[in-house]
């Protein structure tokens, strides 16, 4: 079998032929796709972001889009207080009925005991209302942990990291202590 395999170009061929159809009935069946009965992964991806979050009185942010600019309504005046007032604000972001969503939100209880922070739970249905922050900022999908750097260590331009998927309690506060980090930041070169 191995002389006719290696004599004959067309017996090559087919060989390959069966090779790559199995490889991709195989590929295909094994793919993601499904769901895994186990805990929810944790996907964090923080950024960094000027948003135009806060801004003067009497001023509306404008965000650019395909269709050109377009005005976006400031954030709920609760919010604007609490930036103002020099408040660490912390947005999260979930979809009612999520498992997740759910767990973030219950680990999200953990910032009640730290001074100088206003957590906001938003569904993801009343999104619009807080997009001069979230647009700026580049939330694509819930839940999402927005952390809003307070007043004065963002020197007058609002900034904030994202955090998607499920946060534990750890990692919630983890992302306020480094909103509020005054000291210096090096670059790393590999």
């Amino acid at each position: 079998m191995r002389e006719k395999l290696n004599e004959n170009p067309l017996a090559q061929v087919g060989l390959l032929g069966v090779l790559l159809v199995l490889g991709f009935v195989m590929l295909t069946s094994m793919g993601g796709g499904g769901e895994s009965g186990s805990e929810p992964e944790a996907e964090s991806s923080t950024t960094v972001t000027s948003a135009p979050a806060i801004t003067p009185a009497g001023e509306t942010p404008v965000t650019t889009g395909s269709a050109g600019p377009t005005p976006v309504p400031p954030p709920p005046s609760d919010v604007t207080a609490a930036f103002k007032a020099g408040e660490t604000v912390v947005l999260l972001i979930v979809h009612d009925g999520g498992i997740d969503d759910r767990m973030v939100r219950e680990d999200a209880e953990a910032l009640e005991g730290m001074s100088n922070v206003a957590l906001f739970v938003v569904p993801a249905k009343q999104i619009a209302r807080y997009a001069a922050i979230t647009a700026g900022a580049g939330v694509n999908r819930v839940p999402a942990l927005v952390v809003l750097r307070p007043k004065a260590l963002s020197h007058g331009t609002p900034t904030a990291s994202v955090d998607y998927g499920y946060q534990g309690a750890e990692s919630v506060v983890q992302a306020v202590i480094d909103a509020r980090y005054k000291g210096k930041t090096l670059t790393y070169h590999p």
